[in-house]
């Protein structure tokens, strides 16, 4: 069963067809040792996203978020994963498209990515993990003004 959704943008339509996990992994190569220490793990956080278009007008979105727990030179966790949906884009015109490729969409995947690391970690045994919230039209817009491709506009 599909989630719609849709948001009107200067005539145009993006419809939200559906939202998946299409990889999720977790590891915590140091347990159960890991437990019995009174670590203060570092965590980084990598975010990207992607897309490519199905057919005309029907676009996948994949947001991918790695976080790493490290604590001295041990790995605490590890946890990727990639969120996906399917966009649907009609009348949107190209300027706006990567806009909303780049930004909209992947800011639409990533509650589902907080939940989902939030849940995992806590299950991996350690204290909830909690993403802090991202601005994604910040993010857009400092990539596009560093002239680089941004990420969302990468393949996969």
């Amino acid at each position: 069963m599909s989630e719609q959704g849709s948001n009107e943008q200067e005539g145009g339509q993006v419809t939200l067809q559906k939202i998946y996990v299409k990889d999720l992994s977790f590891e915590s190569p140091n347990a159960p040792q890991v437990f019995a220490q009174d670590l203060k793990p570092k965590t980084q956080l990598n975010l990207r996203s992607g897309h490519r278009e199905l057919d005309s007008g029907t676009f996948e979105v994949v947001l991918t978020v790695t976080v790493e727990a490290k604590a001295e030179d041990k790995t605490v966790f590890l946890m990727e994963i990639q969120q996906a949906g399917l966009f649907g884009l009609a009348g949107i015109s190209e300027e706006n498209r990567g806009l909303l490729l780049g930004s909209f969409c992947p800011g639409v995947l990533y509650p589902y990515v907080r939940e989902a690391v939030a849940s995992v970690v806590q299950r991996g045994g350690f204290p909830e993990f909690l993403l802090q919230p991202i601005d994604f039209d910040g993010l857009y817009a400092q990539s596009r003004q560093e002239g680089a491709t941004p990420p969302a506009e990468q393949q996969n």
